[in-house]
């Protein structure tokens, strides 16, 4: 039944593979017949050629480590906040009502709001870009951690309770084990909220980064360099995602 399951497992990624090379072949079909001006739209042949220049040049990895800095220490602060407090709202409703019309009023606010203000505290600074990608991703990170906490069986609660356990205990060995699975699956659709934050920052006001290196294609008709961010910033997420995954794996190695 395994070896099956492997076959069938096997297949789906070959067919997954031939489907990307049959819509790149396509793509750079239409580009070289001139169907598609290049000027629009690249060949997939001129972005690997400009991605092979700016590697040589040093500059690609530069922008991909500069976006990837940015986005993992404003997503890390993030959680590293959002976890406790989104423990002790789910579990306390006096603090939910004391803290529900701050979350209320900065739930609606996109990332790209805060840009004004962060500039005026921080300037162009790398204190900044981590600044944007925090507030994009702390409150959706918390009423993931508050609604994952609410799931949680009160009948554990109570019998943890029962069993002399005090608030402090009850949190750390019943809560946060119990939701700890919803949590890491809402992280991996934050992480990728979060480079949505870092890209709109570096579009902004940035020296560098994927954001920097797409809007400076731009002011000089590079077409082949914009794509090449986008593809890039594609990667680099589906490279932490995996990372993520199996972080999970690891974490949560008990549920298999």
């Amino acid at each position: 039944m395994s070896t099956q399951s492997n076959k069938g497992g096997r297949s789906l990624i070959l067919v997954s593979v031939l489907s990307l090379l049959g819509f790149l072949l396509v793509w750079e079909a239409l580009c070289r017949g001139g169907a598609v001006d290049p000027i629009f739209l690249p060949a997939p042949s001129q972005v690997l050629a400009r991605a092979m220049s700016m590697s040589d040049q040093g500059a690609l990895f530069y922008n991909v480590l500069a976006s990837a800095r940015r986005v993992m220490v404003g997503f890390l602060a993030a959680i590293v906040v959002a976890i406790p407090l989104g423990i002790l709202l789910g579990t306390s409703r006096v603090a939910r009502s004391v803290f529900d019309p701050i979350i209320s009023f900065l739930r609606p606010l996109p990332s790209m709001s805060w840009i004004p203000l962060s500039l005026l505290w921080f300037g162009i600074t790398e204190t900044q870009k981590y600044s944007i990608v925090f507030m994009g991703s702390f409150v959706p990170a918390l009423l993931y951690v508050m609604e994952a906490t609410r799931s949680i069986d009160p009948l554990l609660v109570r019998a943890a309770r029962n069993l002399g356990a005090n608030r402090w205990q009850i949190m750390r060995e019943v809560l946060f084990p119990g939701c700890l699975p919803q949590i890491l699956s809402g992280m991996k659709i934050i992480l990728g909220l979060s480079w949505t934050c870092v890209i709109s920052a570096e579009l902004v006001a940035s020296k560098e980064g994927l954001g920097f290196m797409i809007m400076n294609g731009k002011e000089f008709f590079q077409t082949d360099t914009v794509v090449l961010g986008m593809v890039l910033i594609s990667f680099t997420v589906l490279v932490t995602d995996l990372c993520l995954r199996l972080l999970e794996r690891w974490i949560l190695a008990w549920q298999r």
